[in-house]
């Protein structure tokens, strides 16, 4: 009898395989969820260290000597990070090793401490990569199952780290492959994100919160043309110039990394050459605006949530932001390239709409979101960022902005073992066993 149910209805085997991957999800999200909570209020804490005692940074080049040591001894597979987890998404192997997690947390934590300029993101995804392989393993879950379980990782760590559960799941399933999205997880992350981000801010975590105050985005300078043509033009625009600057921070934090690989003979001189280059930058400078998250500024000075503001940043904020973190990330110091991109692209918006006559905050939010969807090549999971971060007001901006960007960035990104689903340039094209990796070594070897 409930065979020839099962048969003639296949919402009952729907419904029992949705039961099953939550079984699975609550136990991944409840430990995601806890260790992302640790991680931001440890982030937190050597934020406010790392401002309220500036002679810190100069121990940075030491710092990263010691990251390098603790990854040479102990790292082993998880110093590939996140490509790692990607790596065993697509051909699950040898799995992620759970020392990923405490290695990462604690060398993240150090890079901030002494002001190298990183993120989060990768820090959350690699923990939730590694933990979901520890559960696939005790579960003795198949290869398919550990792939899915895996992207559960990645939406739970994204989506209790932003407190985007939404964008996290969306994030999981589009991150993976350049223009295809599968949707055999999309439940199952969906359930993990959200889990993971009640369970982070039931430690009482909050997250920033950022405002759009520009009311008249709605009004057509034509009657038959619901929106304004001229601001339209402009968030095109601005999408093309968020589009290339994603594609020159992931292209610049890849070249630092290969040639100080070829150049410098003694790798642990790598972060140490590093942290002096920073050091270096900020007396040129002569400020510290660009170290650490930039989600916000003790000093008033230049930061993600200022870039909302109409004098909160320079003209070339975004530049410098950009520059700091592709020496940091490629000299071999830990964290992530997703805060920064934020705020490169929100700094890039407030210029663009300084110069156009632009709205400063929809410009500064809609670079925020376009830069990292560029540079990740998910411009999906960003036009629903845009939508949990500032109201779903001006989702038709975002839409232009992060699409625009998407396709101006090209075959490139941070995530190197992103395979490359469809051509950008020839939308007809399936490109099923190509990597961002292989497209970038192409691309380089074709120059030569």
């Amino acid at each position: 009898m409930i065979n020839t149910f099962r048969k003639q209805f296949e919402q009952f085997t729907i419904a029992q395989q949705l039961f099953r991957w939550t079984l699975l999800s609550v136990p991944l999200a409840l430990v995601v969820g806890s260790l992302v909570a640790l991680f931001l209020w440890l982030l937190d804490e050597a934020t406010k260290l790392q401002w309220r005692y500036t002679w810190l940074l100069y121990a940075l080049p030491l710092a990263g000597v010691l990251i390098y040591f603790l990854y040479q001894y102990w790292g082993k597979k998880a110093e590939a990070g996140n490509n790692l987890i990607m790596d065993e998404i697509h051909e699950p192997g040898g799995g992620v090793p759970l020392r990923m997690t405490p290695l990462v947390l604690f060398t993240t934590i150090i890079t901030h401490l002494f002001g190298g300029s990183a993120g989060r993101e990768g820090t959350a995804v690699q923990m939730g990569g590694s933990i979901a392989s520890l559960l696939a393993r005790w579960f003795t879950l198949s290869k398919q199952d550990t792939s899915t379980l895996l992207m559960c990782g990645i939406a739970a760590g994204f989506g209790a780290v932003f407190g985007t559960p939404v964008t996290g799941a969306i994030f999981a399933l589009e991150v993976l492959a350049v223009g295809r999205i599968s949707h055999h997880a999309l439940m199952p992350c969906f359930i993990s994100a959200v889990l993971a981000d009640i369970t982070c801010s039931a430690y009482g975590i909050t997250h920033t919160h950022y405002h759009i105050t520009f009311s008249n985005v709605m009004q057509s300078s034509m009657p038959y043309l619901h929106l304004d043509a001229a601001l339209l033009l402009t968030v095109v625009a601005a999408g093309i110039a968020f589009g290339i600057t994603g594609f020159i921070f992931a292209e610049l934090s890849h070249t630092i990394k290969n040639y100080s690989n070829r150049w410098i003979k003694i790798k642990w001189l790598m972060p140490f050459i590093g942290g002096l280059m920073i050091i270096a930058l900020t007396w040129l400078l002569g400020t510290r605006d660009y170290l650490g998250l930039g989600v916000t500024n003790p000093t008033g000075g230049a930061s993600i949530v200022s870039a909302f503001e109409a004098d909160g940043v320079s003209t070339f904020s975004w530049a410098w932001k950009l520059l700091f973190t592709a020496i940091t990330i490629g000299m071999g110091f830990k964290g992530g390239e997703v805060t920064p991109l934020f705020f490169i692209g929100a700094a890039l918006g407030n210029s663009i709409a300084v110069l156009t006559g632009a709205p400063v905050d929809l410009m500064a939010g809609l670079g925020f979101i376009a830069v990292f969807a560029a540079a990740t090549n998910t411009p999906i999971a960003c036009a629903i960022m845009g939508v949990e971060l500032f109201g779903g007001e001006y989702l038709l901006y975002y839409a232009i902005a992060t699409f625009t960007a998407y396709y101006f960035s090209g075959h490139s990104g941070i995530y190197l073992s992103q395979k490359i689903g469809v051509s950008k340039t020839h939308p007809q094209q399936a490109i099923t066993d190509t990597t961002v990796r292989q497209a970038r070594n192409k691309r380089i070897h074709k120059k030569d």
